[in-house]
């Protein structure tokens, strides 16, 4: 239905998805501008002037055509895959890891990259192989060296979080192409078995830490522990109504660590409460449940999987962070989309949403996704 009054350009953008998302930027604004002392500077300012670019950006990505998409597909896996090479030999090192090419005017994680990108040529493998070869070893091993490459490059870095996101997105494209089920079952008990000589033999010291942090934060808690004791007091302090804007202690007082960036949900719950938070996750439910009827409304395969992957990407990033500041899920270098400061996380969800409006936009000649 069209709003009186209202320019037909404005009228026709993806409201649906564009207003809770700004209601989610908008409190991420307030929660900054708590952290910072109630100063715009330097978090809250910046996190509304990325995500009017990035929307901008998005709504451009959204006018693209599918055919577009399927050319580049392997042609961006190529060039973003050469990025994560370029790390390894000339990447930036910051806080024990090598995750950042400095271009001058701007530094750049490839990796984040990766996260669209691998569910886009997975996408575009799949819908090029014919149906009966899905579940035969055609339809697994191209998939799993196009999924293989960019994580073991990621892990190298060490990022073990961002490699999971990549492995997630591409999983759920490969889940959703046809692959056998049986073949899932079976990765997840050799996963299963793996998991022990992994821990003792592939992840590095702090990782090995975050994992026996997780099962048991008590045992340290004024050191390896201390994020997440940190988080789940200020969490637990905000109580139903919270202390109030501006009134967080465990932010303010400088107790939560990454109180704007990975741990921003603590620092918002402490002062907006339980209702802040089920209002986090009400938007957060909203804006999934319009990916995923972009996906079933897809009107091809190509469409349905790019959507479907995203979805489950944005999905990922939001679930980690929150279990993990409420002390459910290892720490690890996840923001919260929309609401944590951070220039690349919301640059890749914003690549993100606005290739899910470009199927939207697909599906347009054949009915209306709502």
């Amino acid at each position: 239905m069209k709003l009186a009054h209202v320019p037909d350009p404005v009228a026709r953008q993806p409201w649906g998805v564009i207003a809770p998302l700004l209601a989610l930027v908008l409190l991420g604004t307030a929660v900054l501008h708590s952290a910072a002392g109630g100063s715009w500077q330097p978090y809250a300012a910046s996190h509304l002037m990325r995500f009017a670019v990035f929307l901008a950006m998005a709504l451009v990505i959204a006018r693209i055509p599918q055919d577009f998409f399927v050319k580049m597909a392997y042609p961006a896996y190529a060039g973003v895959l050469v990025l994560l090479v370029l790390v390894e030999a000339l990447g930036a090192i910051g806080g024990g890891s090598q995750r950042w090419l400095n271009l001058g005017f701007m530094t750049l994680q490839p990796s984040e990259l990766m996260k669209p990108t691998i569910v886009l040529v997975l996408a575009a493998f799949y819908s090029n192989l014919p149906p009966g070869m899905t579940g035969s070893w055609r339809g697994l091993l191209p998939a799993l060296i196009l999924l293989g490459l960019p994580a073991v490059l990621v892990i190298l870095q060490p990022d073990l979080g961002t490699a999971l996101a990549i492995c997630f997105g591409g999983v759920v494209v490969m889940f959703l192409a046809g692959l056998p089920l049986s073949w899932f079952l079976g990765a997840g008990a050799v996963a299963a078995v793996a998991a022990p000589l992994a821990f003792f033999t592939l992840l590095h010291d702090y990782q090995r830490n975050r994992v026996l942090v997780f099962l048991d934060p008590e045992s340290d808690p004024l050191g390896t522990g201390y994020h997440i004791t940190q988080s789940k007091i200020a969490i637990g302090s905000g109580g139903i109504f919270g202390k109030g804007f501006g009134n967080g202690s465990q932010s303010h007082l400088d107790y939560l660590p990454e109180a704007h960036t990975d741990f921003v949900f603590a620092t918002m719950s402490e002062e907006w409460g339980m209702l802040g938070g089920f209002f986090v996750l009400l938007v957060y439910a909203q804006v999934l449940r319009w990916g995923l009827n972009v996906a079933r409304q897809a009107p091809n395969r190509f469409s349905m999987l790019l959507a479907a992957g995203l979805t489950a990407t944005v999905f990922f990033y939001a679930a980690i962070n929150l279990l993990m500041v409420m002390g459910l899920a290892p720490v690890v270098g996840i923001p919260l989309p929309f609401v944590s400061h951070g220039g690349s996380s919301m640059m890749t969800v914003m690549i993100c949403f606005g290739v899910i409006m470009a199927v939207q936009r697909w599906s347009r000649k054949g009915g209306t996704i709502t």
